[in-house]
């Protein structure tokens, strides 16, 4: 096989395995998925997924100078994406299900790409996680190669994506058995979680001082 076939392949199951563990973000994709339907569920994804190829990014071509300051920074990063979890749990909890608002109720496309980018960029342990996953599978060695490395990004961001493309598309099969009050309650579950994750990431910090 060609290696640039190898580390093509490499890439697309680092990103696939680094998404798919359940968290806030497929907690975010699941309830918006079930709300809004596939393309918002979706999009959230590739919101992470962007997120993934930047730290890959920084992983694959060996930027250390970026990702120390990040690690250095890493409390108030945890700090920042803490509080935006908390928010965005407070705001998941209260909120009206789609079908059940009037006129132009639906959540925009653009906020729910834009805010799990955030959601996800603001979470510096990524890129320890890249990292290590990477010296794993061997590929460190595409420093020294520009065109592996970009293969293997793209590889991490496409894994990343199909992940959210088939966690929406599996949700969005279940979409027309919830009813209002369901989906209610499905924005409090979330919301809930979300809170409590949010709570998780600050209380890491309690553990670091």
């Amino acid at each position: 096989m060609p290696p640039e076939l190898v580390f093509f392949v490499k890439g697309i199951f680092l990103g696939f395995s680094i998404a798919a563990p359940v968290g806030p973000i497929g907690v975010l994709c699941i309830r918006r998925t079930l709300e809004s339907g596939m393309l918002n569920g979706f999009l959230s994804g590739l919101g992470a997924a962007t997120a993934d190829g930047i730290y890959g990014c920084l992983a694959a071509f060996g930027v250390t100078v970026i990702s120390n300051l990040l690690l250095e920074r890493q409390s108030l990063i945890r700090l920042v994406g803490g509080l935006f979890l908390l928010y965005l749990g407070r705001v998941t909890f209260k909120a009206v299900p789609a079908a059940m608002k009037t006129g132009e109720g639906r959540r925009g496309l653009l906020s729910d790409y834009i805010s799990v980018f955030f959601l996800t960029v603001t979470n510096p342990m990524t890129i320890l996680s890249f990292g290590a996953v990477f010296a794993g599978l061997g590929i460190g060695s595409t420093r020294g190669n520009p065109a592996l490395a970009g293969l293997m990004v793209l590889g991490v961001v496409s894994g990343s994506a199909l992940w959210w493309l088939v966690l929406s598309g599996t949700v969005n099969l279940f979409r027309t058995r919830f009813d209002h009050r369901q989906l209610r309650w499905v924005n409090r579950f979330s919301g809930f979680i979300i809170c409590c994750f949010g709570m998780a990431s600050l209380g890491s910090l309690l553990n670091r001082l």
